[in-house]
């Protein structure tokens, strides 16, 4: 793994994952097609003796878990989806559905799993005129929606650092990247959702639901704002507009992104940080928190600046922090003021890159490569409220440097969280979590599936020791959905009182049940961390 899966698994490169595989996603309900127009993409089937099967099975980003479906069905539009779904409901048939692909857990690509919905082809980005909101099919990577939006209106949606995750489910967990202390979570700009539904006699229908609160399909659009994919239905279309944007000019309908960015690594030797028995270690990770807390607020500065923090285990030769600056003047300001917070009482100083780029071409690079389908990978999570304690810092460094376990290539990113997010209150969507300063990744990832056991058992002690006051899961805090996490829904693992929704939703579950039995009575949409129909 090393040194390429560490880069990979910086933060918004791995912690935007989840749900772009987990998450249903889709396209625009089929039109008749004009006279010269081209045909959408799609129905086709890929069955197991198709020579494209093993090549569209195997797009799934954890290698932890290969599937084998009866069938991929590659669709092209809403009208395809609908067919898909009623097909399968029809058979009896399991359904996952696929957008980007990548997933933490074997939501999609697990062993009942029989039908895949792949919705790869389906990338449009538009402006919507009747509904004066842009248009982003969901089968679209970030990259695609970024490059689109820039270019052709020279706006944006605050969404995660990796070009390469599917909007499907990157969404419908809410959504997080570097613009987002300064415009707030991706769903913070949510419009409307196109969703196929199955109701009660196996029918699938095609639901769009608004953010209007006279909408009496509302609670569709909420249980999209944070609720976690695979729960619902299948998200065709998403619509972003900003709350309280005016007129009909779509420039002024969205953020519009900085034209330039400072995009920053700053390298620490472990050499330099593990000396002695008061290690820089503990006084940058606990000044990093500090920071973190006294820069939570909306409107300052240091609003601008987002970072990934990757603790890497040893014996990786150091720890990595990647981040931005969104400012088009002025940029260095913030970072000198991190730089100065970070090395408050610490001898150990970084190897500093700092790049000067045109937003575009850093939100299209990402802050991380992407690895490709290659590593098996567990991840679990975290969004305190307040920067770690001295005992949690000291559980961190025993478990980074541990030498008892070969091979390991684990870390720890702790990303800035906090600012414009934080001013939405809690209820508004089904993203609770508007008070955290930090969002957590810890993540281990390895080849070799002889190494599984060790690899499990390093992340699952290191999660434990850390939370240990609180049953070895952040009852306090909680967890991000998009970041599945199968472990907290079992007692071995989770021995606090806090079950795993509350820790993803906490006072929201008992709303999404309700939206779910609406919407999904026969519970066609499910999977191991899947909304019970209440």
């Amino acid at each position: 793994m090393t040194d390429h899966a560490r880069r990979a698994l910086l933060g918004g490169a791995a912690v935007t994952l989840a749900a772009g595989a987990s998450g249903l996603a889709g396209g625009r309900a089929a039109q008749a097609a004009e006279p010269g127009c081209p045909q959408p993409a799609g129905p086709v089937t890929v069955g197991r003796d198709d020579p494209r099967y093993r090549s569209l099975v195997g797009r799934g980003y954890n290698r932890r878990f290969e599937g084998r479906p009866d069938h991929v069905r590659v669709v092209g539009s809403t009208r395809d989806v609908m067919r898909a779904v009623e097909d399968a409901v029809r058979a009896g048939k399991k359904i996952a559905v696929r957008s980007g692909g990548h997933c933490f857990e074997d939501f999609v690509d697990g062993p009942s799993v029989q039908v895949i919905i792949d919705l790869s082809g389906m990338t449009g980005v538009s402006f919507d005129r009747e509904r004066n909101a842009f248009a982003v099919e969901a089968g679209a990577t970030l990259g695609d929606v970024y490059r689109r939006l820039y270019t052709h209106w020279g706006v944006t949606i605050p969404a995660g650092t990796n070009p390469l995750v599917g909007v499907g489910g990157h969404v419908q967990g809410a959504g997080y990247g570097t613009l987002c202390r300064l415009h707030g979570l991706t769903v913070d700009h949510l419009y409307a959702v196109e969703v196929v539904v199955v109701d009660r006699t196996g029918r699938a229908r095609v639901v769009v639901a608004t953010r209007e609160p006279s909408d009496p399909d509302h609670d569709l659009w909420w249980a999209h704002t944070g609720g976690g994919g695979g729960n619902f239905g299948v998200v065709t279309r998403y619509w972003f507009r900003s709350p309280g944007a005016r007129g009909s000019d779509p420039s002024g309908l969205l953020p519009r992104p900085p034209s330039t960015v400072l995009q920053f690594t700053l390298d620490w030797s472990w050499e330099d940080l593990d000396r002695g028995d008061d290690p820089d270690f503990l006084r940058l990770l606990r000044n990093y928190g500090t920071w973190a807390e006294r820069n939570a607020g909306a409107g300052t500065p240091n609003a601008a600046l987002y970072s990934e923090f990757a603790l890497s285990s040893r014996p990786l030769p150091n720890v990595t922090m990647a981040g931005q600056v969104s400012l088009d003047s002025g940029a260095h300001r913030p970072l000198d003021d991190l730089l100065s917070a970070l090395h408050q009482d610490i001898g150990a100083r970084p190897g500093r890159t700092v790049t000067t780029m045109p937003w575009l071409t850093a939100m299209t690079h990402g802050l991380a490569d992407e690895p490709g389908p290659v590593y098996r990978v567990k991840i679990k999570s975290g969004l305190p409220r307040r920067g770690f304690t001295d005992r949690q810092i000291a559980a961190i460094h025993r478990h980074l440097t541990r030498t008892d376990v070969p091979h390991v290539g684990g870390l720890l990113s702790v990303n800035t969280f906090g600012g414009k997010v934080n001013t939405v209150a809690p209820e508004a969507t089904a993203m609770p979590h508007r008070d955290s300063v930090l969002i957590l990744a810890y993540v281990v990832g390895w080849q070799d599936a002889s190494q599984d056991a060790s690899q499990l058992a390093w992340i699952r002690e290191l999660y434990a020791d850390v939370y240990r006051d609180t049953g070895g899961v952040p009852a306090s805090d909680g967890a991000f959905v998009n970041y599945p996490d199968s472990d907290l829904a079992d007692p071995r693992h989770n021995t606090s009182r806090t079950p795993w929704h509350a820790l993803y939703y906490k006072g929201s579950y008992t709303r999404l049940q309700r939206i779910k039995a609406r919407w999904d009575p026969r519970n066609v949409f499910t999977h191991g961390l899947g909304i019970k129909p209440r």
